[in-house]
């Protein structure tokens, strides 16, 4: 078999190929005998049926060469596609030259392909990720948050304030006057939003023992009336910041030594956030550089189908159906799939521009990488190297594993050589990210256990 390209249009290769007369016999006869098996012809076992039987029943040699060709087409259509290293992204588009009746099989095939989109810029990127220095205001917020766990409620007479914790008695019918909700004595923290929003504005202002009648929706449900009796008002009293305070509820004898300690463990969480954030912040950026015009619809098309695919898949293993789902996220179909396509899209950018990077960078995948690879595949899934590479060249998806070893080199590439600022646009020294995140976090394992001693 021989086959050539030829660029007929943006994005559109046009694959001539030719397939000798030996081949092609050789593939007829399997695809013959393919077709036997599934024809049900009276006084004949599947399988059984003899050539010419299948040619009358099929209205002749050249009807039944035309058939077999319909089978095997495809089969040399993929490996002219593995030959050539064309990236088809749709169906092709087959017509057959020569060869439908006899001899060799000459046919070519129009396919789309995966554009080389414009990437100009990529290696004057800038990015922007949380700061992972530790400043007062963190340390004094988790201050805060230990005072707050060591709060006291007590009871108030004033009138109700943002913040408040409240009790509260409430029932609650739906439009048609069925009752949907009911508790008593329901501590809730007003300006939560928890119940329904409007339930907030109506609680301030009033005091213990007060009723109301508040009517909202709440998230993802229908209206709801509620009535509600105000049985107790309470505000929390944090306690003081001393050194008996820190001693009492930390393993420190002071304040500056707790601060100390949450300070470093801070650091460690915003040091590792830092690191996650930087390679999706980068990749981010990089997606901005794709014109959306050079995106061709069928990539994004299938990369939504294949999302709906996942979380239908998703879903079923937690016994929910995509209506129930769409019912408790408050959105419709069409809100779901343009929700997906956004981010379809995105990913689609990310994928070409990666290639586009890996191309400009000369970030090749070598035999030995690609092998190392294949290796590392097969003992995650249990099969041996040889026999996942012969699945691959099978599949004629060797070339597809190429491409996202080169665009792994690539992302790489652009976190190494990317500016990275926080979100007030200082710049971030690259140094500060250098911690092994598996070192800290073994480092806080130690430490959970020393504190569980």
């Amino acid at each position: 078999m021989r086959a050539t390209t030829e660029i007929v249009e943006d994005n559109k290769v046009k694959l001539s190929v030719v397939v000798d007369e030996a081949e092609i016999d050789s593939a007829l006869d399997s695809a013959v005998r393919s077709i036997g098996s599934s024809a049900r012809i009276p006084g004949f076992r599947p399988g059984k049926v003899p050539r010419r039987v299948l040619e009358a029943r099929m209205g002749g040699a050249t009807a039944l060469r035309a058939e077999a060709l319909r089978e095997a087409l495809p089969d040399f259509y993929a490996k002219a596609v593995v030959d050539t290293d064309v990236d088809p992204i749709a169906p092709p588009e087959i017509d057959i030259t020569e060869g439908e009746e006899s001899g060799p099989v000459h046919f070519a095939a129009i396919v789309e392909v995966r554009p080389k989109v414009n990437v100009a810029g990529y290696d004057g990127l800038t990015t922007t990720i949380p700061s992972p220095l530790v400043n007062d205001a963190d340390v004094a917020g988790q201050i805060d948050r230990l005072r707050e766990n060591d709060g006291e409620l007590i009871d108030v007479t004033r009138p109700i304030l943002n913040g408040d914790l409240v009790t509260l008695d409430l029932k609650g019918n739906d439009e048609e006057g069925n009752e949907v909700a009911q508790a008593d004595d329901y501590l809730y923290e007003v300006g939560s939003g928890v119940v329904i929003p409007e339930l907030d504005e109506a609680l301030l202002g009033l005091k213990a023992g007060a009723d109301l009648e508040v009517s909202g929706t709440p998230a993802g449900g229908t209206l709801i009336a509620f009535s509600i009796v105000v049985t107790a008002v309470k505000e929390k009293k944090l306690p003081e910041v001393s050194d008996a305070w820190a001693e009492e509820n930390s393993e420190f004898s002071t304040v500056a030594e707790l601060e100390a300690d949450l300070r470093e463990r801070i650091g460690r969480m915003k040091v590792v956030q830092a690191q996650m954030s930087l390679r999706e912040s980068t990749l981010g950026a990089l997606a901005e550089l794709v014109n959306e015009d050079e995106v061709p619809d069928v990539l994004i098309d299938a990369e939504v189908n294949e999302r709906l695919h996942d979380l239908g898949h998703r879903l079923e293993s937690q016994n929910m159906s995509i209506e129930q789902f769409l019912s408790a996220t408050g959105q419709s179909g069409d809100q779901l799939v343009l929700s997906l396509r956004t981010d379809a899209t995105k990913a689609v950018k990310v994928d070409l521009a990666l290639r586009a990077v890996a191309s400009a960078e000369n970030l090749d995948v070598s035999p030995e990488e690609l092998e190392e690879e294949i290796v590392r595949m097969a003992e995650q899934v249990g099969s041996t190297p040889d026999a996942l590479r012969a699945q691959l060249d099978q599949a004629g998806r060797t070339g597809a594993l190429k491409a996202e070893k080169a665009k792994s080199k690539a992302a790489s590439w652009l976190v190494e050589h990317v500016t990275i600022v926080d979100e007030e646009g200082v710049s971030i020294d690259r140094a500060l990210l250098e911690t092994n995140v598996a070192e800290l976090e073994a480092e806080d394992d130690s430490s959970s256990i020393e504190e569980e001693k």
